[in-house]
């Protein structure tokens, strides 16, 4: 082999390697790019996401709080209506008292002892125990 064809080997080896790192860079480059366009991709998806859910989460958010107050206000509403119930109840009692009153005398009574001889009967069957 002559000077002249050593040269022109190694010139077209170094031209071959040449190609092959300025391919090599291209396709790093190229891969960043991609790379770089699906994490843009991704983070603008997410971003959607995000602003989709919020309006979710401040409806949901909304409506449990309409629905606790809700609830509080039946609870309000049935404390109330229970309290009418009792004091009706009450007054119905007083009436019937005055209007009967040795009738209500005996019922009491009866109650009362019918009240006695149960808690006897608890008391004596926890002593057996």
């Amino acid at each position: 082999m002559t000077n002249q064809d050593s040269q022109l080997d190694g010139s077209s080896t170094n031209n071959l390697a040449d190609q092959a790192a300025k391919s090599a860079d291209n396709a790093i480059r190229s891969t960043q790019r991609l790379a770089n366009q699906a994490l843009d991709g991704m983070a603008e998806s997410v971003d959607g996401l995000r602003a989709e859910a919020a309006p979710m989460l401040r409806n949901a958010s909304a409506q449990v709080t309409a629905l606790a107050h809700r609830s509080a206000d039946a609870l309000r509403q049935g404390g109330q209506q229970l309290r009418d119930s009792a004091g009706q109840a009450a007054s119905r009692t007083v009436g019937y008292i005055q209007d009967e009153p040795v009738k209500a005398m005996l019922i009491a009574a009866a109650t009362g002892a019918a009240l006695m001889a149960l808690l006897t009967m608890v008391s004596q069957s926890r002593n057996r125990s």
